[in-house]
């Protein structure tokens, strides 16, 4: 069943008008795509709502700020291209200080300079809890962006690093101590809390896959199963997806018994991992892996293939084959 944000997005992309002159890729891709004298221009914007994004009691203003932007930087990449320029529009509670925003904005500094991306203005405003919404722009060469709609029925479906780790780190700040006990000071817990507060863009990863060839690609922002599905969506295709081969963040297996979740379920529908999901022809796959392992230390994972028609198909180590149905996280869910 289509995710009710996706069928929301569909009606207000019917009211919209037609894209008009430059306008590449409009409504539905991780960013839109502009033409523009020096190649091509991507803009995005996301949201962080407090009550639905993050609990303000448990997250620290600096890492609330770095993944405001990292965030978007990830939208960026996920279509090959370079970050440039970002804005911000922030509201705030009466009760938040200044010393809270100097935090805030400090975190958003060092996420920009992490990816030689300006912060050159903004808006504020007054509400009832925080909201935080960053745009970015970005450049791309002419022709480079690689769109949710180019997957080929043969093309391999590979991901970056590892998955579920972000979901894993939620959980666990979510845990009272003495549920957690000392899982948060763990190894283990350090990375899943790592992996929640400060997300990873893979802008020069993108670049490489691009480059190995990539025909689709978008960031594991809600989930691995429903990114996949808007992948295929997009570029009319389905995908048959071998579940042994998930690279499942190892943490999640040290710690699942005090999370009292499946480490599987989580990479498949746990999001905001923001790694990217790509296709990529049979042959590409081993110079890719090998680029993205040497410049980056980053890990490349095969994990099924593109097939014709529609729908998702996940198979276990046993052979069995399921549905892999679209779920992940859905801001309208039940709405």
């Amino acid at each position: 069943m289509e995710p009710a944000e996706d069928r929301l997005v569909a009606a207000i992309a019917r009211v919209l008008s037609e894209p008009g002159p430059g306008v590449r890729v409009g409504v539905g891709d991780d960013a839109a795509v502009l033409a523009s004298p020096r190649g091509e221009l991507l803009l995005t914007t996301d949201l962080l709502v407090e009550g639905v994004h993050f609990d303000r009691s448990r997250t620290a203003a600096r890492d609330l700020g770095w993944k405001a932007v990292a965030v978007n930087v990830s939208d960026v990449a996920a279509m090959a291209g370079s970050p440039r320029y970002a804005v911000v529009g922030l509201a705030l509670p009466a009760d938040v200080g200044e010393p809270w925003v100097v935090e805030l904005f400090g975190g958003m500094r060092a996420a920009c300079d992490e990816h030689a991306l300006w912060l050159v203005g903004g808006d504020l405003s007054r509400a009832d809890r925080v909201v935080i919404s960053v745009a970015v722009a970005g450049e791309v060469p002419p022709g480079g962006a690689v769109t949710r709609a180019g997957a080929r029925p043969g093309d391999r479906v590979v991901v970056t690093g590892s998955l579920g780790a972000a979901a894993g780190g939620l959980r666990l700040t979510r845990l009272g101590p003495p549920e957690a006990g000392g899982a948060a000071a763990s190894a283990a817990g350090r990375a899943l809390l790592a992996a929640h507060l400060r997300p990873k863009a893979r802008v020069g990863e993108a670049v490489a896959l691009a480059r190995a060839g990539a025909t689709a690609m978008i960031d594991v922002s809600d989930g691995l199963a429903l990114d996949l599905w808007r992948l295929c969506r997009a570029s009319g295709v389905g995908a048959r997806i071998s579940l042994p081969h998930v690279p499942v963040a190892p943490a999640l297996f040290e710690l699942a018994g005090i999370l009292g979740a499946d480490p599987l379920e989580l990479a498949l529908g746990g999001g905001e991992d923001y790694e990217l999901l790509a296709t990529l022809p049979p042959g590409a796959i081993g110079a890719a892996r090998a680029e993205l392992g040497a410049t980056f230390g980053v890990s490349l994972a095969e994990i099924g293939s593109i097939i014709e028609g529609g729908g998702c198909t996940a198979v276990d180590a046993e052979g069995r084959e399921r549905a892999l149905e679209p779920v992940g996280w859905d801001h309208f869910a039940g709405g």
